[in-house]
């Protein structure tokens, strides 16, 4: 299942501010550097390919059709692991057409490789990080402490003198917030 967010390609394509291609780039990094390992590439080769795929992003996004029953991620890994192919046949290094590297590629949701709990960890965390702005200090530290932390709800208030009941309430708005940020990214359709 791909839970890309239809309605960030969509502004991708209508209206591709600074903004939406921040949060774009921002979210894919770190899964197209995953990839890239897993092709066995050195960091600074890993990061020029990462570099390429989203100047790829850039000129093809504008015009892309989401196809939800093909799947967004799908159509991504088949771009970073063509445009690898092309830089390895440029250097002489034709890839290995065997399982050996492009197997731990192949599929993203395999349990082997990148599984869709995996996926939507990465984006939980780096959802967290952007809007850890845009609440109180407090707010974001008792939601936090109590909910990735796992730290019981009067320990986490009495650390920060608050009450308990402020524990919940910083909860409920973040986790919100979070939900707001990821619809459609992690939605089960």
């Amino acid at each position: 299942m791909d839970n890309t967010s239809a309605s960030l390609l969509e502004q991708l394509r209508q209206a591709p501010g600074q903004q939406t291609w921040s949060r774009f780039v921002r979210l894919y990094t770190p899964l197209l550097f995953y990839w890239a390992r897993k092709l066995g590439m050195p960091e600074a080769d890993a990061a020029d390919l990462v570099q390429d795929v989203f100047t790829i992003m850039v000129q093809k996004l504008p015009t892309f059709q989401y196809d939800q029953q093909k799947g967004f991620r799908n159509w991504l890994r088949t771009v970073l692991l063509n445009k690898w192919r092309n830089s390895m046949r440029r250097r002489g290094n034709a890839p290995n057409t065997g399982p050996e590297g492009l197997s731990d590629v192949a599929d993203p949701q395999d349990p082997e490789e990148l599984i869709e709990a995996e996926y939507r960890d990465h984006l939980l965390s780096h959802a967290l990080d952007l809007m850890k702005s845009e609440f109180p200090f407090k707010t974001w530290k008792a939601c936090w402490e109590h909910v990735v932390l796992g730290r019981p709800a009067a320990e986490v208030a009495a650390d920060l003198g608050i009450v308990v009941g402020a524990v919940y309430v910083a909860k409920s708005r973040v986790l919100s917030r979070v939900r707001q940020e990821l619809r459609g990214l992690l939605d089960e359709d």
